[in-house]
């Protein structure tokens, strides 16, 4: 083993420990880890100079050090080995989801519960609308004298309904028509398409109804947007307060969680990767400064629709977390698909 093997060596001994203590870690404590094969004096030596390369942090006056955010980057892109996830895990993941017909939404959020439980981190589980996603059919389905239910289905598999109370009598013929109208018009278009600026102009074309049938087509309006808004489920806040590095900050940290918009931007729809680790200052957002996210996209039927991940100190377990978060996305894809192909 050269001088770089051995530095390299003694940066990934100290990210795996520190993960685990959250405690600076002394060259005496890795001569131990490294089994002897090298003098607390020469490992003080190469800690020494991974600090000079800005790869390790002194914390205090302890004589410990903790990698820093770079050190933690080159330990995840070169030296970090996962751990795959033993079949007892699996399965145990796997009897998370042992459901019949789930239901989607309950589903995100059922798997955000328990991955925020597994991990004891924060949790998100969302959906990603693509801008290719169309309208595939609408239903206009009687309810009342004056009610009707609304159902969209989305080309991604997405349903969404809601009911809608109007001013006419409803009849067979008149939700006979108006189905068939609302298809010509709107199945086939992109979400996006559907702006309100577009339907206004379909409102225009009804003539003399249009003022009848204005609030079906508001509602049209309202379930394409919350289909291309995504599902977003949080969960897990609650399991930062257990770490000491949160202390003083936890509240900022917080309130930002607590923001769907800001939360979001973690997950970069356009970004070709699969799983992504940002560490600490990598953030845009100084809220996160001192966290790593973790998230990992999955695929609904032939579309990357969906992402998890665990939001929690810089120094995670990243060689167990990754796989985990893997594994649940995994999962979480061909239960989803499953469940749009039988709808």
């Amino acid at each position: 083993m050269n001088m770089e093997e051995r530095r390299r060596h003694v940066l990934a001994v100290i990210a795996t420990t520190h993960a685990h203590t959250g405690e600076p870690v002394g060259s005496k404590r890795v001569a131990e880890l490294m089994g002897g094969s090298l003098s607390p004096a020469t490992i003080r030596n190469d800690m020494a100079a991974l600090f000079e390369m800005g790869l390790l942090e002194q914390p205090h006056t302890s004589a410990g050090r903790i990698p820093s955010h770079l050190g933690y980057r080159l330990y995840i892109d070169q030296l970090m080995e996962t751990v795959p996830l033993d079949n007892q895990q699996r399965d145990m993941i796997d009897a998370m989801f042992n459901v019949r017909n789930p239901d989607p939404d309950q589903l995100l959020a059922d798997a955000a519960a328990a991955l925020a439980s597994l991990t004891n981190c924060a949790t998100i589980s969302t959906t990603i609308t693509p801008s290719t996603v169309t309208v595939r059919r609408v239903d206009i389905i009687p309810a009342g004298a004056t009610t009707v239910v609304i159902l969209i289905i989305a080309s991604n598999g997405v349903i969404k309904n809601k009911v809608c109370r109007v001013d006419f009598l409803v009849t067979p013929e008149i939700v006979e028509f108006f189905t068939k109208f609302c298809n010509s018009r709107v199945v086939g278009k992109t979400l996006e398409e559907l702006s309100l600026m577009y339907l206004n102009s379909v409102s225009i074309s009804l003539g003399e109804y249009s003022r009848v049938f204005t609030p079906i087509l508001a509602a049209i309006y309202d379930l394409c947007r919350q289909i291309y808004a995504g599902q977003f489920y949080i969960a897990g806040q609650n399991n930062l307060l257990s770490y000491p590095e949160y202390k003083g900050v936890a509240y900022d940290l917080l309130q930002f969680l607590s923001q769907r918009d800001k939360v979001m931007e973690l997950i970069d729809s356009d970004d070709t990767k699969t799983t992504k680790v940002i560490i600490g200052r990598e953030n845009q957002r100084q809220e996160l400064a001192g966290s790593s996210v973790i998230v990992t996209k999955y695929n609904i039927g032939k579309y990357t629709t969906g992402a998890i991940g665990i939001i929690g100190p810089v120094r995670l377990d990243y060689a167990t977390a990754i796989p985990r978060v893997e594994y649940f996305a995994q999962t979480m894809g061909n239960l989803l698909s499953e469940t749009f192909e039988e709808q």
